[in-house]
């Protein structure tokens, strides 16, 4: 999916409203519109990367300040007892559904094992 038909590009572009719970110079964080838990926050990043496969080691730091935002995130929402689930999706038959790379945040009930 090219970056001009990409949601969460015109979410970042201000083009389809959201409503940031985090926003820097390297990434955004939103409630997901359909979440699977009482918390459920995707950490995206300002870049288009189109999954983790197509991330390379120039983005290594852009993927650890991704992870330290969900934490920031999730012990923001209390879940730091009880606690959550950081999940990153690559490709359609792992689940992943917006081809713009993303980390779920999801926690507030407890999460089976194994997923899916």
């Amino acid at each position: 999916m090219s970056e001009n038909n990409c949601i969460f590009c015109k979410i970042i572009a201000g083009e389809i409203p959201a409503t940031f719970v985090h926003q820097d110079e390297r990434c955004v964080a939103f409630d997901d519109i359909n979440p699977q838990a009482p918390v459920h926050v995707l950490v995206i990043p300002r870049e288009h990367l189109e999954s983790l496969d197509e991330a390379s080691q120039r983005d290594e730091a852009l993927l650890g300040h991704m992870l330290r935002v969900a934490a920031r995130i999730a012990n923001e929402r209390g879940l730091s007892e009880s606690g959550y689930r950081t999940v990153i999706n690559t490709g359609a038959g792992a689940g992943q559904s917006v081809f713009h790379l993303h980390a779920h945040v999801i926690g507030g009930r407890a999460l089976a094992w194994p997923p899916g």
